[in-house]
């Protein structure tokens, strides 16, 4: 089992890399040359900064066991597709279950947007979804830690 990070615009970075530390799971952060992310416990991979060059680079690297930590839904469903655990920045799990209609939500949201609408933004982080992410993030190391 190892932890990927989509470190571009992700709040979590320090505590997935503190816990995968804590419980000894070998993570990778991977962002493009906009960031410079490193954390001691951690591989950092910079990847282009062309589009979605790090979420390629992540699939290409996940494999079935891993967890991967993103808030976006068309990476998250690639990586379920390649047999790996998701979670998102506030630890809410994607699955085979929810994926779909998130990526719905998503084109909709895009086309409301394109078409000159607004749609509601992301509110202020709160240090309970800092907690909600910590206690899921464990928890689903301790399942995989079950599995194997």
């Amino acid at each position: 089992m190892k932890i990927f990070i989509d470190a571009d615009g992700c709040p979590v970075v320090g505590i997935a890399v503190s816990t995968a530390v804590k419980y000894g799971v070998e993570c990778t952060i991977i962002c493009d040359t906009a960031h410079s992310i490193k954390y001691e416990g951690a591989e950092t991979i910079t990847v282009g900064k062309g589009a979605d060059s790090a979420d390629l680079r992540l699939v290409n690297l996940v494999s079935e066991g891993d967890i991967a930590v993103t808030q976006d839904y068309g990476l998250a469903a690639m990586c379920l597709s390649r047999k790996a655990a998701v979670l998102n920045q506030d630890g809410r799990r994607y699955t085979e279950d929810n994926i779909s209609g998130l990526l719905e939500f998503r084109a909709v949201s895009a086309k409301i947007r394109r078409s000159g609408g607004r749609t509601k933004g992301m509110s202020k982080r709160t240090s309970q979804q800092d907690k909600d992410f910590e206690r899921a993030l464990i928890g689903l190391i301790g399942e995989k830690n079950e599995d194997t």
